[in-house]
């Protein structure tokens, strides 16, 4: 195979990073939004006096994507990351919250039926996604990550991964920025295999998202891997609404902006990610 020319492979790199900027972390644990259910019709905007009376800010979530939105041992109460910040912001509203619990594919159809009001669920805002809802200020910041082991000095940045072996799930957007900055690519089922290749020394690196490595250290520290470097490009996820709720966005804002002077957000952030991912 003929080798790669420099000035291409980092128009390669620079492409495969802005593509896989919307998806760092940001899109639940599926990659397609769900339109509204056949034969329904999207339910109209939604105002802040609307959600007073109601006396209830209702949620949608998947439930199942740690550490964002789960539930314990499988069994216990639904808690996680946004499922925290949901509930602040609904405090800050004077109302309370209802989780409804669905999965990823039919979480906007849930949003555009009037199912419930929003999702808390790391929805990443995209052009294509600010057409179709109204987005609040993001409560997520987040990059991808070259993860090595840490005692690697040999990799430093994204062009420093050619020639070299990174582990790769194939049908992950990791796999192509890895593919793109010229590595080989061993392929793996997930995060915790790509670590385990890397204490082992079979791979050099892997790429993921900042979030999964901040959960995974926070869990339970390990001394061995390090982050080597991250990408300029960065995801930020929100609370996305029905189009029209403008007054209900500009007030959910104003919470979160409370949140993030009074500390609340800081303080949730660390307690999933052991710093601060709001900012």
């Amino acid at each position: 195979m003929n080798r790669r020319q420099p000035n291409r492979r980092r128009l390669s790199l620079a492409a495969a990073a802005a593509a896989v900027a919307l998806a760092v972390a940001g899109c639940g644990s599926g990659t397609t939004d769900a339109g509204t259910d056949a034969g329904s019709q999207p339910a109209s905007g939604l105002t802040l006096q609307q959600v007073q009376d109601a006396g209830i800010l209702t949620v949608g979530t998947e439930g199942t994507y740690r550490p964002f939105s789960f539930h314990e041992g499988g069994t216990g109460e639904l808690t996680g990351y946004d499922v925290d910040v949901a509930t602040a912001v609904a405090e800050k509203l004077g109302v309370e919250v209802e989780f409804q619990e669905t999965q990823w594919d039919a979480i906007f159809a849930g949003l555009e039926s009037g199912r419930f009001d929003t999702i808390a669920n790391q929805v990443s805002i995209t052009d294509d996604r600010e057409e179709s809802y109204d987005f609040s200020a993001p409560y997520t910041v987040s990059n991808g990550v070259i993860v090595t082991s840490s005692d690697n000095n040999e990799i430093a940045s994204f062009e420093d991964l050619e020639g070299k072996t990174t582990a790769q799930s194939l049908t992950s957007n990791w796999y192509k920025l890895a593919e793109a900055s010229g590595a080989r690519i061993e392929a793996v089922e997930g995060w915790a295999q790509s670590v385990t290749l890397l204490e082992q020394g079979r791979v050099d690196a892997t790429i993921n998202d900042k979030l999964t490595f901040l959960d995974y250290q926070n869990d339970a520290p390990n001394p061995n891997i390090k982050i080597a470097a991250e990408t300029e490009e960065t995801s930020l996820s929100a609370l996305p609404f029905r189009k029209g709720s403008e007054d209900l966005v500009e007030a959910v804002d104003a919470a979160l902006a409370e949140l993030a002077a009074d500390g609340t957000l800081t303080e949730i952030s660390e307690k999933y990610f052991g710093t601060d991912v709001s900012k």
